[in-house]
């Protein structure tokens, strides 16, 4: 089948893109490249992808004509593409444009693709608030922009299935970590620190927030679980992520076991909208998909520590 990844230049959605050519999928990706972090890390994860036959596309989902030249021949759209996490740095206007406004253009590709089996959309336990400790019935309370515009972008794709004009889910993530992490969430800046021997800012009170950390591949097993089960999945909403917890604090004292390093903390002010608590509730993934993540907490910072030192630990200083 023809697969379409947005967002698959990126941490997860490249990590999708090589999981489904690998099971045999013709596989496209779009991405804009955008430099909310370095172009050169996404640029990596192309060339990666490249390497194995996934051409990734250079687009600007926001553009409304962006998509108007694209042959509409997909079999399923895995939609990534977002302006991710909580960032003072971000305006309203990025998570308007980048979550919601991309949402309705990849959506109105959707509706010209004749053989479209699923839209598979990429939500986020932020959708919750600060408490996402619940099942998918729970009424959403987000917090930040980021959670509100990626429920507005949620609920525009549930739109569209309801009213019967494309089969759709949604799939909402919980605390994704692994090799290719972004450089500004969590372990990507704690392996960092261990390696360069630079300050990791703390944010005030976070050492004892409880998040479902959930390995990469345990996320990419639920997300391509979803193939064959269209009518299944249509119109659901479906939590994607372990049901361990673990602190701030517990990531931090794995790092510096697996690193050997100790680790330089600074406390600094809390960050608005940040979540308190994380845990997934996964009994309807298990019901409908057969998910059952499985990568232990410290077998996958071991991973993604020994993705760092290869990529990039030679240019930290001792």
């Amino acid at each position: 089948m023809r697969m379409l990844v947005t967002g698959a230049a990126g941490f997860i959605g490249s990590h999708l893109a090589e999981r489904l050519q690998g099971l045999g999928h013709e596989t496209i990706g779009f991405d804009n490249f955008s430099s909310y972090y370095a172009p050169e890390l996404k640029e990596l994860n192309a060339g990666i992808l490249q390497d194995k036959g996934i051409v990734v596309h250079t687009l600007d989902l926001r553009d409304s004509n962006a998509l108007a030249d694209r042959t509409p021949d997909f079999d399923y759209i895995f939609h990534l593409a977002a302006q991710p996490g909580i960032s003072t740095d971000c305006t309203f206007e990025d998570y308007l444009s980048n979550n919601f406004v991309a949402t309705k253009n990849v959506i109105d590709f959707a509706l010209r693709c004749k053989n479209l089996k699923l839209f598979v959309n990429i939500a986020t336990s932020s959708i919750y608030g600060l408490q996402a400790s619940f099942d998918e019935e729970k009424v959403p309370e987000p917090v930040s922009f980021y959670g509100v515009t990626k429920l507005a972008a949620e609920e525009l794709v549930l739109a569209a299935s309801r009213e019967h004009k494309i089969k759709a889910c949604s799939l909402r993530l919980y605390s994704v970590y692994g090799p290719r992490e972004r450089p500004e969430k969590l372990y990507s800046k704690l392996i960092a620190a261990a390696f360069s021997g630079e300050v990791f800012p703390l944010y005030e009170g976070s050492g004892s927030h409880l998040r479902s950390f959930t390995y990469v591949q345990d996320i990419i097993d639920g997300i391509v679980s979803v193939i064959g089960k269209e009518s299944q999945v249509d119109s659901q909403i479906i939590n994607i992520g372990t049901e361990e917890e673990h602190t701030t604090q517990q990531g931090i004292d794995a790092i510096e076991k697996i690193t050997g390093k100790k680790i330089r903390i600074e406390s600094v002010a809390p960050r608005p909208g940040d979540q308190i608590r994380t845990h997934a509730v996964i009994g309807k993934a298990r019901k409908l998909l057969g998910y059952n993540p499985a990568t232990s907490f410290e077998d996958g910072l071991r991973a993604q520590v020994e993705w760092y030192t290869t990529y990039f630990a030679c240019e930290e200083t001792p």
